[in-house]
Order: C-alpha cells, then sequence, then structure tokens
C-alpha cells in the first residue's frame, strides 16, 4: 500500500455533540486527520465555538449547526439538510444521561434519553445513510458505551438505549455493508467528562472504577480520537458491524 490508509483529506465529517468532551475530541481527531467538520450541538455557537477554533486551528473547515435531539422534527429537518451536502463520515456521538432508582425513573428521563441517545441517531442515519447508498460509499460510527454490555445502576433509559445502539449498528450493517456504507461503534470506557462527573467526584465509586480498569486510570475524551479515525476512513473498509471498546482493558477484566 502507497498511500495513507489514514488520510480523510477530501472528506466531510458530521461529528453530533461536537460541542463538547467525547464529540470534541473525536471531530478534532478527524479533522487531524484531513476531514473537514459539521459540528451539530444543541448549544453549539454558530461562530467561534472551541471546537471551531480547533478544527480551524488544523486547516479545516468547521461548520455549526444547532439542533435539539429530544426534538424528533428538528432531526428530521437537520437530516435532511444534511442528506443534500455530501457527507462522508457521520458520527452519532450526540447523547444525554439521566441517573434515578429504576422505581422512580420517570417516564420524562425515559422518553427524553431515548430520544436522544437512539431514536434521534436512527432518524439522522436514515437520511444521511440513503444518500451514501445513492453514491455507493460512507461511513457511519455510532457511540455506544459499557452499559451496551452491562446493565448499569440508576440509569435504566441510558442502558436500554446504549444496548438498543449496538443492536441498530449490526441491522444497519447488514442492509449497507454490501452497497459500500460501513456502520460501527465505539464503546467508550469510564472517560473523565461532564457526564461522569458525578462517578468523579463519589470518592467511593471513583476507587472502585479505578481498581477495575487495568489501565489504572480514567480515559481521556482524547483516548477516543484513533479509534475514531481508523473507523472513518479506508483503512476499516472491510470492518463493519462491530462495537470496539475503547476501555482501558475494563471488558476484559
Amino acid at each position: 500500500m502507497t498511500t495513507n490508509p489514514f488520510d480523510l483529506t477530501g472528506k466531510v465529517a458530521v461529528v453530533t455533540g461536537a460541542r463538547r468532551g467525547i464529540g470534541m475530541a473525536m471531530a478534532e481527531g478527524l479533522a487531524a486527520a484531513g476531514a473537514d467538520i459539521i459540528g451539530v450541538s444543541v448549544n453549539l455557537e454558530p461562530t467561534g465555538s472551541e471546537i471551531s477554533r480547533r478544527v480551524e486551528a488544523l486547516g479545516r473547515s468547521f461548520t455549526a449547526y444547532q439542533t435539539d435531539f429530544a426534538d424528533r422534527a428538528a432531526v428530521t429537518a437537520l437530516g435532511e439538510q444534511l442528506a443534500a451536502r455530501q457527507v462522508d463520515i457521520l458520527v452519532n456521538n450526540a447523547g444525554t444521561i439521566r441517573r434515578a432508582p429504576a422505581a422512580e425513573h420517570s417516564d420524562e428521563f425515559w422518553d427524553e434519553v431515548l430520544a436522544v441517545n437512539l431514536s434521534s441517531q436512527f432518524v439522522l442515519s436514515r437520511a444521511v445513510g440513503a444518500s451514501m447508498l445513492a453514491r455507493g460509499s460512507g461511513k457511519i460510527i455510532f457511540t455506544a458505551s459499557l452499559l451496551s454490555f452491562q446493565g448499569g445502576v440508576n440509569v435504566p433509559g441510558y442502558a436500554a438505549a446504549k444496548s438498543g445502539v449496538t443492536g441498530l449498528v449490526k441491522a444497519l450493517s447488514n442492509e449497507w455493508a454490501g452497497r459500500g456504507v460501513t456502520v460501527n461503534a465505539i464503546a467508550p470506557g469510564y472517560i473523565a467528562t461532564d457526564n461522569t462527573q458525578a462517578l468523579q467526584d463519589d470518592e467511593n465509586r471513583s476507587r472502585s472504577i479505578l481498581e477495575r480498569i487495568p489501565a489504572g486510570r480514567w480515559g481521556a475524551a482524547s483516548d477516543l480520537a484513533g479509534a475514531t479515525v481508523f473507523l472513518a476512513s479506508s483503512a476499516s473498509d472491510y470492518v463493519t458491524g462491530i462495537t470496539l471498546p475503547v476501555d482501558g482493558g475494563w471488558l476484559g477484566r
């Protein structure tokens, strides 16, 4: 092979939840590999955001969209806009979490988490995926979770949604792999972001988590960048339908 299989020069990547945390790291990693970025988040600034500065500092273009992923009509409209463009890579990363014991987990919590973490991701993948199928090429990447494999505690909606993501990855891959579109997921381990702040702040819980991670540390958002570039690039053309853990060895313990 004479060319770099990880080179994304000339590609356009959509990253949802790109304003901070894992999504920002994914977008920055894709830009470093050569991709122009379309970032989408509910509170993403139209101009001047941190992620836009990081992407543009790498010499790539950044376009911002604001979308509430709990709003089906807004997600449908976003899908129509993106389907009209040539999107080469779609990273379905936007997500939310609501913590409450199952016996007290409200319908509102359940509906919001399922809408943001699963339903909106199908709606967006359906729209963008259709345009990829028409061209005969594309890469779709979902952000799954350790709770795609485990049940968790006090997060029944989140566990259900993230388990659904792994099933959706397989279903889409079964239909689309033979038509040039790969569909995969990344399952982050315990990553030090806003979503895990409550766990980091709980001294006993944080200690028990660290004791189980063979790598001996919480993950950083930047730990997800390499796996994202791999699944977005031609290096993974024969990889589809999988959920790749990036967890410091947690699931192997």
